[in-house]
């Protein structure tokens, strides 16, 4: 490994340090991260020579601007699918079409409530993502639970089945959206096998925590409806059904067309704002200016979107100098092409950092086989799938769930460690058992 290696590397690390500690250091990942990524691609274009030795001397400056733009490409791809889905969201949520999610779990039973919210979080996850998806459940325990001790067992719940949801569904979480965008796991694929498993690695915790939530609440529940829109209940309906149907239909128009994922997205995301903006027509001015879509772009987190840019095209760089091939055929001589250990400890790494990078790099590391356990849809791409997901509940940093449902709840490191991180690792290891059983018995 070259000097020049080294130190690309030490830059990403540091970097990647950085981002992990970014409840230490508050600075927002993803000004480390682009700094990171524009280090790392300045670093390799001060010997480019020693990477590409089949391109002529003259050209290699040209050659680099190439794949840089072949990268961007690539990750253009996921980050216009993100901010669709983000936009489609806000949309349906603005108008009042979460509203469903508390009227359909609310009860003064605990135990009850805690079924209902699991359930209702591991489906809800699996089509919206699982951060939208723990922001909106966060919103409705606050109304349905009074007491802090209560509410902290059911926001770590959400935590875990958020990941637990998005992790069998190709549109669920950024991780599988990322493999799924690359073309290694399917939407059948993915579904089929890795449902089972990640609805254990959600009940298992959910039964063991069942037991320190007793009783019922102290008084009934009567919430007020919260104030949307003065659209009719029939065109809440609608913008719901097109916002949550389109979102389903994305891995559907993928297989019809051909197309890339995000375009599926936009179509989806231009049919909805087309239908806002008619049913916008006849609504008075003072209310339609805060719901629609054009103001309702100011709310997608960018930040999010920035961070995922700067980490994706820092990662290539890794890849075009070798060394994620190289991290690979170590992982795979120390475990002996082990498929289960090598994403097993991947997982728990991304309950430690993020598990964008994590399964980015592992993109990079693994090339994809016609056959066997490296190709689409084999044992070692749904592993990642489910362990870079579910992994992430072990820790509360491990996830953009576990991390915003820490801000709103105010959470701390050490209460999640002491009484959720054993829950959620056992839920982690059932979860790969039961896949185990599936590929022995059915696959």
């Amino acid at each position: 490994m070259s000097t020049l290696t080294i130190l690309i590397v030490v830059v990403f690390c540091i970097g990647y340090m950085c981002i992990a500690l970014e409840s230490l250091t508050r600075v927002n990942k993803a000004a480390i991260a682009l700094l990171m990524c524009v280090c790392c691609w300045t670093l390799l274009m001060m010997g480019p020579a020693a990477y590409y030795p089949e391109v002529a001397e003259g050209s290699v400056v040209h050659h680099i601007a190439e794949v840089i733009e072949h990268h961007l490409g690539d990750a253009a791809g996921t980050l216009f699918f993100l901010m669709g889905a983000m936009t489609i969201v806000e949309i349906v949520d603005s108008n009042g079409g979460f509203n469903f999610v508390r009227d359909a779990i609310k009860t003064r039973s605990k135990r009850k409530l805690m079924w209902r919210m699991v359930l209702m979080t591991f489906f809800l996850s699996a089509i919206l993502d699982n951060l939208t998806t723990s922001i909106v459940m966060i919103m409705v325990l606050r109304k349905l639970v009074q007491s802090r001790g209560d509410r902290l067992i059911y926001a770590a719940l959400v935590v875990i089945s958020a990941n637990s949801g998005g992790a069998f569904s190709p549109i669920g979480d950024v991780t599988t959206i990322m493999l799924w965008i690359k073309g290694v796991i399917t939407t059948q694929g993915v579904i089929t096998e890795i449902f089972v498993p990640s609805l254990v690695s959600m009940l298992v915790p959910a039964f063991i925590l069942q037991y320190q939530l007793k009783g019922k609440f102290d008084k009934s529940l009567n919430l007020p409806k919260a104030e949307v829109s003065r659209f009719t209940q029939g065109q809440r309906n609608v913008i719901f059904w097109l916002g949550v149907g389109g979102l389903c239909f994305v891995p559907v128009f993928k297989t019809l067309t051909h197309l890339p994922p995000f375009m599926g997205i936009l179509l989806v995301l231009g049919v909805l704002w087309t239908v806002t903006e008619i049913f916008h027509y006849n609504t008075a001015e003072d209310d339609t200016m805060a719901k629609r879509v054009s103001d309702l772009l100011s709310k997608i987190d960018l930040s999010t979107i920035m961070f995922f840019l700067g980490i994706l095209m820092a990662v290539a760089v890794l890849q075009e100098v070798g060394v994620l091939t190289m991290l690979g055929g170590v992982l795979d001589t120390t475990f002996e092409g082990n498929h289960f250990l090598v994403t097993g400890i991947i997982g728990m790494l991304s309950s430690i950092v993020d598990n964008v990078p994590l399964v980015a790099g592992c993109m990079g590391m693994y090339p994809v086989a016609a056959a066997g356990d490296m190709a689409v849809d084999g044992i070692f791409w749904q592993l990642l799938a489910y362990c870079a997901g579910v992994g992430g509940s072990m820790l509360i940093i491990g996830s953009a769930a576990g991390v915003v449902v820490m801000g709103l709840e105010k959470i701390t490191f050490g209460w999640y460690m002491k009484r959720i991180t054993w829950v959620a690792f056992v839920g982690y290891l059932a979860g790969m058992a039961v896949y185990w059983v599936e590929r022995a018995i059915f696959f």
